[in-house]
């Protein structure tokens, strides 16, 4: 039994995926996928990569998910399971990479600069 162990990671979000051969669980953090992730939207992003590949139930999948937020979480595990579905096949990396789900999204917030409240936004300047 082949245990593969990839990387997904958005925004400060860092996923760990392990997917091996099996009957379809998905556990996040110790827990279903669907009690961790609760709204519909982020359980369809959780199943994309299963879906794009025609591969629903045929793996099980251990993933250890930490930063950011919920959205930034569900799309770094998206990228690990792709990745992971690649590796285990590669005949996937075409309809994966159509899909646009094999690319990390390299979005980030912006650092806050000195001398302004935020990263672009400036204090208010008073002429007199």
């Amino acid at each position: 039994m082949e245990l593969v162990n990839t990387l997904g990671r958005r925004k400060t979000a860092v996923a760990r995926a392990y997917v091996q051969k099996g009957t379809g669980n998905i556990v996040v953090n110790h827990k279903d996928y669907k009690a961790y992730f609760t709204t519909s939207a982020l359980q369809y992003k959780i199943q994309q990569s299963f879906s794009v590949t025609k591969t629903i139930g045929e793996y099980d999948v251990k993933i250890n998910v930490k930063g950011g937020g919920v959205t930034g979480q569900a799309e770094a595990v998206r990228l690990a399971i792709a990745r992971a579905l690649v590796e285990m096949d590669s005949t996937h990396k075409p309809l994966l990479k159509a899909e646009g789900l094999m690319t990390r999204n390299p979005k980030m917030v912006e650092r806050k600069k000195p001398g302004q409240k935020k990263a672009r936004k400036r204090f208010q300047f008073s002429k007199r």
